[in-house]
């Protein structure tokens, strides 16, 4: 019997990104190829690149590169993803060896590809980046757009994104924001019940401009609403990459009327100063944001908050950044991520003078995570005692540890629980919080602790 051809496909970037990554593997597999963790056993490489700031586009170069040396007679190297959909003749140039380039607007079309690789001249035929992107939710071929990672799985409910944002060049690369259909969202959700997930991640460049493009003002909300219908038996809903300013009041009902959605807003602010915000084209109005986190907090116990700064934006002054901090030290985040301002060519703030020193800005990066280390530790240290359910993902043996997720944490992005003991995997468990790290929480089963369960969430 001859053995399937072999692919090996290596995802960068975002789970937005993980999410095509796993659609081109299931037409793949449906097509007769089998996944390889080896790359010299696959006739078929891919590399689905991000192309976000510069330091993941030089990761995505440095991954081709190292596929492109070792290529066998025979193999075919794709360029897939975000980087490729804006700079696809740059990387093509840059690393001689790849044989086709397809964009992340098209991943649905990674057997075309390479049906014409394999049939037609190279030189004519590489490269797959047609503009237009309306094609989310209506041309994926059946698949279901989700990746399931264990016992959780990252659900993609848009693409692209509409907001001005001077920095960021994701508009470019995905193009505007285009909403999932709700119905095929809650048939993707009843499968992922069907398969044994116990959280739902919803995933988007903007979770809460979803629906907008169908005429829906509360899209979100309707779209949660219906999936916790739809799917009795997921315990945890989680919402990223929610807008500032788009947190209304029905979506904060909603989060406070159904425990399974996890009391976790993940809100990226970008900055503190509005000055800053201004020159971001981002939401400058700082009190709405802290009415909105007040109503948030004051509606919803244990509410868990996760945001992302930028620092040394073109123009920052040491005034702006200590504003920031400020802002930090009032707000008391539970998560918090921190980015070095990336200069993005075509972008508004692209053809601003990057003004801020590099030093300087790895400078006030470390103020802010030292900041934001002692805040973690004091709100880790506020559930020692208590007990919460935790989701179990893994064991360290030589330790005697499980090691799972809380609803505080997202995963890859945010803190772990280390379980005492051993638990087991892909369950939800209680566990009394007995010590606190700056971004991790040590604890024991509820159980062998002599505790009642406290509920989900």
């Amino acid at each position: 019997m001859t053995e399937a051809p072999g692919y090996h496909l290596v995802s960068l970037g975002c789970s937005k990104n993980t999410v095509d990554s796993d659609s081109m593997g299931v037409l793949l597999e449906q097509a007769g190829y089998r996944a390889v963790k080896r790359a010299h056993r696959a006739q078929v490489l891919i590399v689905n690149t991000c192309g976000f700031i510069g330091p993941a586009r030089e990761e995505s170069l440095r991954v081709l590169r190292e596929l492109a040396s070792g290529k066998k007679p025979g193999q075919l190297l794709i360029a897939a993803g975000c980087m490729t959909q804006r700079y696809g003749a740059e990387v093509a140039r840059q690393v001689p060896g790849i044989d086709g380039i397809l964009g992340t607007r098209r991943w649905m079309d990674i057997l075309e590809l390479l049906q014409r690789l394999r049939a037609g001249d190279r030189a004519t035929e590489r490269y797959h980046l047609p503009d237009d992107s309306p094609t989310v939710g209506r041309d994926e071929r059946g698949v279901l757009r989700a990746s399931i990672r264990g016992a959780s799985a990252y659900l993609k409910i848009a693409d692209g994104c509409r907001r001005p944002c001077a920095f960021c060049a994701i508009p470019m690369i995905k193009g505007t924001g285009v909403s999932r259909p709700l119905e095929r969202l809650l048939e993707e959700a009843r499968i992922l019940q069907a398969r044994g997930v116990h959280e739902i991640i919803l995933i988007a460049q903007d979770t809460t401009d979803y629906g907008r493009d169908f005429g829906w003002k509360d899209g979100l909300p309707r779209l949660l609403e219906a999936m916790l219908g739809e799917v009795p038996d997921v315990e945890w809903i989680r919402l990223m990459y929610a807008f500032p300013g788009a947190v209304a009041d029905r979506l904060i009902e909603v989060f406070a009327s159904h425990p399974r959605i996890v009391p976790y807003l993940d809100l990226p602010l970008q900055h503190a100063d509005p000055r800053v915000l201004r020159r971001m084209r981002r939401p400058s109005n700082l009190e709405r944001v802290r009415l909105t986190i007040d109503r948030m907090r004051a509606a919803i116990p244990d509410l868990a908050i996760r945001t992302t700064f930028i620092v040394g934006y073109p123009g920052e002054t040491e005034e702006e950044f200590q504003t920031l901090m400020d802002f930090l030290g009032e707000m008391r985040f539970d998560r918090v991520g921190s980015f070095i301002y990336s200069h993005e060519p075509g972008t508004e703030s692209g053809g601003l003078e990057d003004s801020v020193p590099g030093e300087v800005k790895e400078e006030r990066r470390a103020r802010l995570m030292e900041l934001q280390k002692s805040i973690g530790l004091e709100r880790n240290q506020a559930w020692v005692g208590r007990t919460m359910m935790v989701l179990v993902e893994g064991r360290e043996t030589r330790q005697n540890l499980a090691v799972g997720r809380s609803f505080r944490d997202a995963p890859e992005v945010d803190g772990l629980v280390l379980i005492e003991g051993q638990a087991p995997l892909n369950c939800l468990v209680p566990v009394q919080i007995t010590g606190a790290l700056p971004y991790d929480v040590v604890g024991q089963l509820a159980s062998q602790a002599g505790e009642t369960p406290a509920p989900l969430g």
